[in-house]
């Protein structure tokens, strides 16, 4: 039987997944009572938000031909799922709204599938809405792609219009599958390999892979060998999505499917390791190394539950290659982990799971992203934790916890992540655009009429300076239409400081930052008013200081606590109660001395509340 591996690719709410469920029923892959809306989306979480977030494969049948489709996010947080599902295909169906147009993650898709040479086929969505104009935006990809009018495709996926001939379009034009046969693999006497593209634990069954067969073909009962993590394992049972799990005989080369490792270890199945018969195999090309971009803490709210924290996260981590997860102690919260994300909405879709799915009750921490300190001593291992020196460059640390920022005095410069911005937008908006992120420390790079009435704009700007509220900025400033995509660039040299908070002129680790100096004041005014309105009143006045080095650029006072010593004299001479005060001062002024301010987990969360 011939095959074609596809997947969908477009920007947020393009109708991916409403383009999905059309094929399911055009195909008769499931029957009517089966269907709901955006069928491949499983979890209750992308359904409440109508947000795609796992890649989620299904077999369907059509003329004949075996057609393998995988549903892809549109979020720029989850692009390395759908990089994932470009090595695993030999055609993508580009998706474009018909009333919105490209849009920044359209592009960023498209490169990307361009960048694996698959075959695109453009097609224009919600022809249907009044607001579609099909003209201007079939002129806008045709510009794009280079392609011919009469190549792209017009659809209605809300009611099935145009999808019959999208279907016999992919049979057509996206070639069928071919054994991948690299040139030492036969010398190697290779018959039999597959790409793990994801995987999930099943409580019954241990780590599911969800694979490509490149070469040979897959079978329950067979001994395999994991190349990467130089493992062996018994195929305890091979399959297809339909969507859900249908067991086969055997999983043919060219075929996309599932096979059932019964492995408990979930560090011992990962993505992009290649499953073969030959422990001596030429593994298949896996895929870049996904660096992390945003870093925060996570914390069990009852210390107690650190073990099931922990077991959770690992969970996670076996399907999402870009989690990254490190021990971590807190003054504040005790034992936790520092964990790795790609943006700020994969960071909350991962709390979510970890409260629904695993139940845990979690304190997440301020996110900062991974800055890298050239060191300016002879031992840098003194200065900092020797795990956090690069190996390349033994004198340069990657910091992303502002608590293991060293002493000014040992830092030769300071270097910070940088990405390229795009952002698509309204040409009456283009000023509004520049200005809010030149604000941001921002470069302005170059501008692109897409037509007449919408512009691309490039930019290269700080991560830092994006990462917290940027684009609900972007999203006001454009009154709605305005979308915007990154890519990371490289690290660059700026005037970054360590911004210390001081209570009682102690410093709290917990609360510190890295900021630009330019900001540092702003900065330091806001945490300092949020922490005299948090912490608790004490018996003696406490200064609430932000610090840079030793210069204070912020500070709030929480006064004393009143307390009437004089309260119970009736009357009498006076000296009586400036006795009582003078022994008051007294006291306090020791107590100021001898006293220490705990930040408490409140405190600490009121400050990290973010408007």
């Amino acid at each position: 039987m011939e095959i074609r591996n596809f997947c969908i690719i477009a920007h947020i709410d393009h109708g991916k997944s409403t383009l999905a469920d059309r094929f399911l029923e055009v195909t008769g892959t499931l029957k009517k009572r089966e269907m709901r809306e955006q069928t491949l989306d499983m979890m209750d979480l992308e359904r409440e938000r109508g947000i795609t977030i796992k890649l989620t494969p299904v077999r369907m049948s059509y003329q004949g031909i075996q057609l393998n489709l995988i549903d892809t996010p549109g979020h720029t947080d989850f692009r390395y799922e759908v990089s994932r599902s470009l090595v695993a295909c030999e055609g993508v169906i580009l998706l474009v709204d018909a009333s919105q147009g490209i849009q920044a993650q359209t592009l960023a898709v498209l490169t990307m599938a361009m960048e694996h040479d698959l075959t695109i086929i453009p097609v224009l969505n919600k022809i249907d809405l009044p607001s579609a104009d099909t003209e201007r935006v079939s002129e806008e990809v045709r510009r794009m792609l280079g392609c011919k009018k009469e190549d792209i495709l017009l659809i209605s996926a809300k009611d099935g219009r145009g999808v019959e001939e999208l279907l016999r379009a992919v049979i057509e034009r996206i070639p069928s599958t071919q054994p991948l046969t690299l040139p030492s693999s036969n010398e190697r006497g290779a018959s039999s390999r597959a790409l793990i593209f994801d995987a999930v634990m099943d409580t019954y069954r241990g780590v599911v892979a969800y694979v490509r067969i490149f070469d040979g073909s897959f079978r329950k009962g067979q001994e395999v060998f994991l190349l990467g993590a130089k493992g062996r394992f018994e195929v305890q049972d091979v399959g297809h999505f339909s969507p859900k799990y249908i067991a086969d005989d055997e999983l043919p080369a060219g075929s996309i499917g599932y096979v059932v490792t019964g492995a408990k270890d979930v560090g011992l199945v990962r993505v992009g390791d290649t499953i073969a018969d030959q422990a001596t195999a030429h593994p298949l090309p896996g895929y870049k190394h996904v660096q992390p971009m945003v870093f925060a803490g996570l914390y069990p709210s009852e210390a107690d539950g650190y073990h099931d924290l922990r077991d959770a996260l690992e969970k996670l981590a076996l399907n999402d290659a870009a989690l990254q997860i490190e021990h971590e102690r807190n003054a504040a919260l005790g034992n936790g982990f520092r964990c790795g994300f790609l943006g700020l909405l994969h960071m909350d879709i991962i709390q979510e799971r970890l409260e629904r799915e695993y139940d845990c009750d979690l304190v997440i921490t301020a996110p900062s992203v991974l800055y890298e300190v050239k060191l300016s001593v002879r031992q840098p291992a003194s200065v900092v934790r020797s795990s956090l020196l690069k190996s390349d460059e033994p004198d340069v640390a990657q910091i992303s916890n502002p608590a293991d920022f060293p002493d000014a005095s040992c830092i030769a410069e300071v270097r910070e992540p940088w990405v390229a911005l795009e952002i698509v937008c309204r040409s009456e908006d283009v000023g509004a655009v520049m200005t809010l992120t030149q604000e941001r420390r921002g470069t302005y790079f170059g501008l692109e009429y897409l037509d007449a009435g919408r512009a691309l704009l490039k930019f290269e700007v700080p991560l830092q300076a994006i990462i917290l509220d940027y684009f609900d900025k972007l999203k006001s400033a454009t009154s709605g239409y305005g979308s915007m995509s990154y890519e990371p660039m490289e690290y660059r040299a700026g005037d970054l400081v360590k911004l210390a908070i001081l209570l009682l002129g102690d410093p709290a680790e917990a609360l510190s930052t890295i900021v630009h100096r330019s900001e540092a004041h702003a900065v330091g005014a806001i945490v300092c008013k949020r922490l005299k309105e948090a912490l608790p009143k004490a018996q003696f006045e406490i200064p609430i200081q932000a610090a840079v080095g030793a210069k204070v650029v912020a500070r709030e006072t929480l006064g004393a606590m009143r307390k009437d010593v004089t309260g119970y004299l009736y009357g009498g001479d006076v000296s009586r109660k400036q006795k009582l005060l003078k022994k008051q001062k007294k006291g306090k002024k020791r107590m100021k001395q001898m006293g220490k301010v705990t930040l408490t987990q409140e405190a600490f969360l009121s400050v990290l509340q973010r408007d």
